[in-house]
């Protein structure tokens, strides 16, 4: 793997203040890495390895990786090498999620039901193999989309949080790119040609959040610090300054 001068500022920096801003990681921490074979978890696999190896943090923590094999037919035989030559080995956990949400639900909005299955068996094997940290590959075009998506969809303005404990996994959610920009991380994979595994789900990238994805890119084109301004108002914004329902006074 090479390493440009540009990288500090790029990945790792973003990674490090995003870590050490909310407390992301701490020492002895076991860290488990959702491996979906996208160019996002592979990613943060291959940087987080690095920051802890070099201990760009300052202290030790341990990185778990973990597959969920959904159902479909794919061939993870270049992620389970990429994830060996970094000098680990990758859990894969067998799931009849596939089968479930398109065959037995048939769902029409397969996309919340699939999420909420592949997280609670992930967060359950982590759980099992000692971890108390699971890292997931969302990076600050993702934080964007949701945004505009509960904002649309749903009439709220909120994101996801950067760091979430689960209470009833006893496990803490962690985004280490959270402040990494997609097109940061597909350079990333071009260059360094990091695997990537095709997705074989029938409803990949015809969802809603696709949709969401082409507004943002066409909002960056005229407002490029789109992505600066949006770090700025989730962390220094106050909900207080949001409008609030008076109560209507009588005359």
């Amino acid at each position: 793997m090479s390493f440009k001068k540009k990288d500090n500022q790029t990945y790792y920096n973003p990674i490090r203040r995003a870590v050490l801003n909310h407390q992301m990681i701490q020492p002895g921490d076991r860290v488990a890495i959702g491996m979906s074979g996208g160019k996002d978890s592979t990613s943060l696999l291959y940087l987080l390895d690095r920051i802890s190896k070099q201990k760009r943090l300052g202290f030790e923590f341990e990185i778990v990786p973990i597959t969920l094999a959904m159902g479909f037919d794919m061939d993870i035989t270049p992620l389970n090498e990429f994830v060996e030559s970094l000098g680990y080995a990758l859990e894969v956990v067998p799931t009849t999620i596939a089968q479930v949400v398109f065959d037995i639900r048939k769902e029409r909005s397969p996309c919340s039901l699939c999420a909420k299955l592949r997280r609670g068996i992930l967060y359950k094997r982590a759980k099992e193999m000692g971890c108390n940290k699971v890292a997931l590959g969302h990076h600050l075009d993702d934080a964007i989309e949701t945004y505009f998506m509960n904002f649309l969809f749903h009439g709220q303005m909120a994101s996801f949080d950067p760091i979430s404990y689960l209470s009833k996994t006893e496990i803490t959610l962690i985004r280490p790119l959270l402040y990494v920009e997609e097109k940061q991380i597909i350079q990333f994979v071009k260059r360094e040609e990091l695997p990537i595994i095709f997705n074989p789900c029938p409803v990949d990238k015809k969802t809603k959040r696709e949709e969401i994805k082409h507004l943002v890119s066409g909002l960056a084109q005229n407002y490029p610090d789109i992505r600066e301004k949006f770090i700025m108002s989730m962390e220094q914004g106050e909900k207080e300054n949001f409008w609030t329902a008076s109560r209507m006074v009588s005359k």
